[in-house]
């Protein structure tokens, strides 16, 4: 087999992302904000004279060994590397150039910053390097999507890999996948590590199943119904058709859909308020806490803190039971709002700066 030593090294990466409005909205057709951070999975990769890629996992000291001569038939779960590849294949792609990979990163692991979809972006870029194909950031974000979420049939939306892979503050219309740019002026913000594992997977089935089903019980009735342009009075209106057991999920889709809106029309003709943005984060977060009941005692007790402390806004990231935390701040009072943070058992917090698309 021919090798081509006259390939370069190869370094790509991709940062992390936050949710800033829309959680828990994207797997229903509705719109999220989501930005990426100063975070980021960094791959470096070389050219070897084997038929393999040989991967170093530098965080957590781990090893990895693809022979690109196998056909893999049963692919465990989660194995991003090998659903990329599949992935690519499929879009005519081939794969013979071996290269020795060293991956390492600082994005919190299992902690609601996507550290799984910074992973499967640059993975996918890097692939894209060994092609030297030119593709556009959109279809990055779509076959990352296909490799994370759809080649596993996991619950999740397309709102990570496609912010991910775009880069910026977003809005995305997650029915047509088509995305916005915003105004990138949300103040200081600093993001706090609770120390708690996110459970990812029973939070965000548990959401998902019960506002399909809120939704799907008021289509039965009422055919004619948009969620899309659903309103406060709609919420009303039709709550008495939702089963009880799926009512908080009903209010959570309406009101988390109307604070989304009402905070993409302040990102994108301005003029920028960041206080009445936080007061919008504060309510968001109250829903999260209160109706999709993703936030344990003792991160509410940190956001508390935070918000005493001068936060504007602070809320939960990712599909929570755990994880990070973001709030806006004024620069002044970033300080003491990382302190009260810490006071209040949190891991670590920082400030962090919100990535550029260029």
């Amino acid at each position: 087999m021919f090798h081509d030593f006259t390939k370069k090294v190869i370094k790509v990466q991709a940062p992390a992302r936050i949710c800033f409005f829309g959680d828990h909205q994207d797997y229903l057709n509705l719109p999220v904000i989501s930005g990426t951070i100063n975070r980021f999975i960094q791959i470096e990769a070389e050219p070897t004279n084997q038929n393999s890629y040989f991967i170093q996992l530098i965080d957590i000291d781990q090893v990895k060994n693809i022979d690109l001569n196998k056909k893999y038939i049963k692919i465990k779960s989660e194995d991003y590397f090998i659903s990329s590849l599949e992935v690519l294949k499929k879009a005519g792609f081939s794969f013979n150039q071996g290269y020795k990979i060293q991956i390492s990163g600082n994005i919190p692991i299992n902690a609601g910053l996507s550290s799984s979809s910074a992973l499967v972006v640059a993975w996918i870029r890097f692939l894209l390097a060994t092609q030297s194909a030119k593709v556009s950031d959109e279809q990055i974000g779509k076959w990352a999507y296909e490799a994370e979420v759809n080649f596993f049939n996991q619950p999740g939306g397309l709102m990570d890999q496609y912010t991910i892979a775009q880069k910026g503050l977003l809005y995305i219309n997650t029915l047509t996948t088509q995305t916005v740019r915003l105004k990138a002026e949300l103040g200081t913000l600093v993001i706090a590590e609770s120390g708690l594992k996110k459970q990812t997977l029973s939070v965000l089935q548990n959401a998902k199943i019960f506002g399909k089903s809120a939704i799907a019980a008021v289509y039965e009735k009422v055919p004619e119904f948009d969620i899309h342009s659903a309103n406060e009075s709609d919420y009303k209106k039709y709550l008495p058709l939702v089963p009880e057991v799926y009512q908080d999920y009903w209010y959570a889709t309406i009101f988390n859909h109307l604070l989304t809106q009402k905070a993409r029309d302040m990102l994108t003709k301005g003029p920028i308020d960041q206080e009445k943005l936080g007061s919008w984060m504060n309510a968001h977060q109250k829903i999260l806490q209160e109706k999709i009941q993703n936030t344990p005692e003792i991160m509410q007790k940190q956001l508390k803190e935070a918000r005493k402390a001068g936060a504007s806004g602070a809320k939960i990231i990712g599909s929570g039971g755990g994880g990070c935390m973001v709030a806006m701040v004024a620069p002044e009072k970033c300080n003491s709002v990382i302190r009260s943070f810490l006071k209040a058992g949190a891991k670590s917090a920082y400030e962090i700066k919100l990535t550029s698309h260029l």
